[in-house]
């Protein structure tokens, strides 16, 4: 082991312990003094504590600070010192540098890390996780494709007995018996009546996971630590869910790989999951135009319930799951990618992003296919680029199908890869299909742009494509809303914002039978809130499904890691609005002291439940205005002369508190909050009751502009919601003036 790697091994090693003797205002240091000097370990630990000795002025004192002494590598310690008594150290002429202590980041699970969710705080920086408990006991229903029970993330060593409270059963079939389930994975059942006989053929019939989805979705709630975890060597690190101490009821309703459900064994599936006692259900799954109304029985029974928001977009008006008591989640990218050096063979080097991991020194021939009908062109044994910015059938088509088009061709021909040129579409993980067959690259256009001059300039054009290596962190923009997640407004509730809140859902690192793969979608960006809604739910137990819904939606950052405002991917690529991300990106943290929360009491949804299940007297005009419910968001979809809207909130935070209204007024909308400042004592009501008057500016049919209204007491708390508005004006116009 050389001395850089000594260094950086002693720096990950250093962050696992504090000492209890620490004061305030120390923190751990790493002083190196370079080679080892002494034979003898002893010794060197000795000169270790005399050189701290010296500084802190006694042996106990030095006994008391040093954390590790580093004496088989190299020689030099980690203490908990002051700032000033680093800056002695530092003086010595033995030492050679001292450093604050950092933290390494576990790549695999980072889009935790990402969150700020790092399993591994000190105590006196501990976050939601540590104070849940990283979710110990906490019940979260898995509503899916099934679980594969042997793998890792759902080994039970170091669980006690299952919560009394759990009234769930293990439910044996096909390759699944009663051994399946554990202390981990508490229950499991499945449901197929819903489906024709045909549509089951080669599944397991049992709770078993045969595609995966299922699988990858419960690890990334609370799959264990997985040390060791990897997508062929990329992503390497621990692999871990958000509330790892977390326990899992698994409900499979999901079949033929996870590709197609029944909404008869869903409802199913989650009647039973309320019965069974689960704190939480987990639903990455839905349907264009339907919505699964049972859920409010669980809602009312206190069971927060989450949602995916759906795959179709940039497109608006797709986002489903759109129900008010539900948390409806959309997919944002992570600050990971996988660069892959390509080189052309004039030496020109260019950078696309894959999944390739085969080592190879050769050069291929390189062809450009600029068109979907291009099929006469031998690719056998060369290496394709796919750039048709001119083809009509691609500029209509979404990436993610003309690459599986082009990818069937490719493979079919014999090629030895693929670049593949595209917008700003999230792909990565649909090149998991190329391992092993053919090097596929993504790049964008600009770079494709440079690949094409390069081949029209030589009679025998040659390219290399490199392994892909992971890079993490500042380097990579994020967060931003991924192209694929849907988008709102609700085509059937647009008074209802939605989608609620965004989350990790682009190349997450999780469990698939025995292995870990990547894989993209709200799928993937749903079990991430639903963790974090476990945890909260550990922290907060007498909390609503309502109120940790608020303390996500009001806490979120609509700015990303560079202090910008978070764009959304698509064609072209936007500034994000609430109809890509709902109150923004989801920060844990924070919402465990939200200050405010919007909070419904689950029985006044009942009125909605009803009107849309059948027409009451007053349907219409309850239904015209859903903007009244209390909600952490404003839509209003139909403004005219003026409306006003009532909200309440309820202080969570110090009981003394006054908050300032802060508007951040849609484009053409005048808006005004009465009161515009709120005070809470100690013989005050908790809840207080506000009203938003929206008045339009201007009487242009338009369509949707954005603002916000945020509660700030000036200091730590800050309860931002979103708004919608759409003017409309028609019936104000004279059928002459639209003729």
């Amino acid at each position: 082991m050389d001395l850089r790697t000594a260094f950086s091994c002693a720096l990950l090693l250093a962050v696992t312990l504090l000492p209890p003797s620490a004061n305030a205002s120390s923190k751990l240091y790493i002083v190196y003094l370079g080679e080892k000097k002494h034979d003898d370990p002893t010794v060197v630990t000795a000169s270790h504590h005399d050189v701290l000795t010296s500084v802190l002025g006694s042996k106990d004192e030095a006994l008391k600070s040093i954390v590790y002494s580093y004496k088989h590598g190299f020689s030099g310690f980690a203490a908990m010192l002051t700032e000033s008594q680093a800056e002695i150290i530092a003086k010595f002429p033995e030492v050679l540098s001292v450093k604050p202590n950092t933290y390494h980041k576990a790549h695999t699970t980072q889009s935790w890390d990402f969150l700020g969710m790092d399993y591994y705080k000190p105590p006196q920086q501990s976050g939601l996780l540590q104070k849940a408990k990283y979710g110990e006991d906490v019940i979260i229903g898995v509503i899916d494709s099934g679980i594969w029970p042997e793998s890792q993330s759902f080994d039970d060593i170091g669980y006690g007995p299952v919560p009394a409270r759990w009234k769930g059963t293990c439910q044996t079939g096909q390759a699944f018996n009663a051994t399946s389930c554990n202390r981990k994975i508490i229950g499991a059942r499945w449901y197929s009546k819903g489906l024709p006989a045909e549509l089951l053929k080669g599944e397991y019939m049992s709770p078993r996971d045969l595609g995966g989805h299922g699988t990858h979705v419960a690890s990334t709630i609370a799959g264990n630590q997985v040390r060791n975890a990897s997508y062929n060597n990329l992503g390497s690190g621990v692999a871990r869910g958000g509330a790892p101490r977390a326990r899992l009821a698994i409900y499979k309703v999901l079949w033929g790989g996870g590709a197609r459900g029944a909404v008869a064994d869903t409802l199913a599936a989650v009647d039973q999951a309320i019965h069974d006692g689960v704190d939480v259900l987990s639903l990455s799954l839905g349907a264009a135009g339907f919505e699964y109304y049972g859920t409010l029985h669980a809602v009312q029974r206190g069971i927060s319930v989450v949602f995916a928001g759906g795959n179709d977009g940039p497109v608006p008006q797709t986002v489903f799951n759109a129900l008010p008591w539900v948390t409806t989640v959309a997919a944002s990218t992570i600050d990971r990618s996988f660069p892959t050096l390509m080189t052309l063979g004039n030496k020109e080097k260019l950078v696309g992003q894959s999944l390739y991991s085969v080592n190879s020194s050769d050069f291929q021939e390189l062809v450009v296919i600029s068109a979907l009908s291009d099929t006469t062109t031998n690719v056998t044994g060369k290496i394709v680029l796919f750039y048709a910015p001119s083809d009509n059938d691609v500029k209509f088509m979404m990436p993610r199908l003309t690459f599986s088009e082009v990818l069937n061709h490719t493979a079919a021909s014999r090629a030895k890869g693929l670049i593949f040129a595209q917008y700003t579409e999230n792909l990565l993980d649909s090149l998991a299909v190329c391992d092993r067959i053919l090097a596929c690259v993504l790049v964008d256009f600009e770079i494709a742009r440079r690949i094409v001059s390069y081949s029209t300039s030589t009679r025998n054009p040659m390219i290399k494509v490199s392994p892909a290596i992971t890079i993490v962190g500042e380097r990579v923009l994020s967060p931003r809303v991924a192209a694929f997640s849907s988008r709102g407004p609700s085509a059937t509730f647009p008074a209802i914002l939605k989608p609620d809140v965004a989350a990790p859902g682009v190349s997450i690192l999780a469990a698939k039978g025995n292995s870990y793969v990547f894989m993209s979608g709200t799928s993937m960006a749903c079990p991430h809130v639903s963790a974090v809604t476990a945890l909260l739910k550990s922290v907060h137990p007498s909390w609503s499904p309502a109120m940790i819904k608020s303390a996500i939606v009001t806490t979120a950052s609509v700015i990303d890691h560079f202090g910008a405002p978070i764009e959304a991917d698509g064609i072209p690529r936007k500034l994000a609005d609430p109809f890509d991300f709902g109150g923004g990106h989801m920060n844990p943290d924070r919402a465990m002291d939200p200050g405010l929360v919007y909070d419904i009491d689950g029985r006044e949804y009942k009125k909605f439940l009803n009107c849309t299940i059948r027409q009451f007297d007053d349907c219409g005009t309850y239904m015209g205005e859903l903007y009244q419910l209390n909600l952490p968001s404003i839509a209003v979809p139909d403004l005219k002369e003026s409306i006003t809207v009532r909200r309440t909130v309820t202080n969570v935070g110090p009981v003394e508190a006054t908050y300032q209204a802060v508007v951040e007024a849609p484009t053409g909308v005048d808006v005004s909050v009465e009161p515009s400042v709120i005070t809470f004592t100690r013989d005050t009501s908790r809840s207080v009751v506000f009203t938003v008057r929206f008045t339009a500016k201007r009487r242009v049919q338009g369509g949707y502009t954005f603002g916000s209204l945020t509660w700030s007491d000036g200091n730590t708390h800050s309860v931002r919601i979103p708004i919608a508005t759409r003017i409309v004006i028609q019936d104000m116009m004279a059928v002459s003036d639209v003729s």
